[in-house]
């Protein structure tokens, strides 16, 4: 059985799409490009699909990812190339490779999110970010199924900074007009409970006041192991990517050191 894995977008309207419809569109797109998906035992047998740390409905993404299983081997590219035919402009497949190593979902401990506050000042956003690093504490509410809940909103945040905007990676379709537009980035650690970019906005309005006039803009840059040295988020498919010319390596010196046959005189 082979094992793939995905990164995917969600981009523009799309941010809106439920991780529920998702499933529904990817699983179609599997069905039209005719992937020979393995499936589970049982009454009702599903694709085998791992969907990993999804974004909040509501956000988008530059940095979503899968992992599905399939019967018989398929060319990665190959493979994306396919899915994106049949997958709806926005939610695109921009990196495939085969599962060589395990522990993907464990490789996800940190996110990278960029916050377009629409009416904000640039200056009064930087402000407003050095007071909430400058706090100890930040607490906030999120509404729960259990009712109220409330936690801090600090801890799990490595960085949140001001960036111009030419420093901005977010997709076109995302950009406002040309009203004012602040833009922070934020680099937030995966604990529990999660803390999620609305907390964060949450935590500016209580720290500092800062409350744009319209709902920010989020999408999610990149996500994967944080890097204590560099203070970065690195990419989780790049061990998949590094074993393969190791794999390719040891091939080669295992025949190296074969004995050699001696051919007809």
């Amino acid at each position: 059985m082979q094992r793939i894995r995905l990164r995917y977008t969600k981009r523009g309207r799309l941010r809106f799409t439920s991780h529920r419809d998702f499933q529904r569109a990817f699983e179609r797109a599997l069905r039209r490009a005719e992937v020979p998906m393995a499936y589970s035992a049982g009454f009702t047998p599903h694709p085998k699909v791992s969907y990993a740390n999804a974004a909040p409905t509501g956000t988008g993404s530059e940095a979503e990812y899968l992992e599905i299983a399939l019967t018989a081997p398929r060319d990665p590219e190959t493979l994306r190339d396919l899915l994106n035919e049949s997958l709806p402009d926005g939610l695109d497949i921009t990196d495939a490779v085969e599962s060589r190593t395990s522990g993907l979902a464990d490789r996800l401990t940190a996110s990278v999110w960029e916050l377009r506050l629409a009416g904000v000042e640039t200056a009064d956003a930087a402000r407003a970010a050095e007071r909430f690093r400058e706090a100890e504490t930040v607490e906030v509410q999120r509404r729960t199924k259990n009712g109220m809940r409330t936690f801090d909103a600090r801890e799990a945040v490595v960085s949140l900074e001001a960036v111009a905007d030419d420093e901005a990676i977010t997709h076109d379709t995302d950009r406002p007009s040309d009203k004012p537009c602040a833009i922070l980035r934020l680099v937030v650690r995966h604990v529990t409970p999660a803390v999620r970019p609305d907390d964060v906005l949450s935590g500016l309005r209580a720290v500092a006041d800062l409350a744009p006039p319209v709902p920010a803009a989020v999408t999610r840059l990149a996500q994967g192991l944080f890097d204590e040295e560099t203070g970065t988020v690195t990419d989780p498919l790049a061990p998949d990517r590094e074993a393969v010319p190791a794999a390719s390596t040891a091939a080669v010196t295992a025949a190296a050191k074969a004995p050699a046959t001696e051919g007809p005189r």
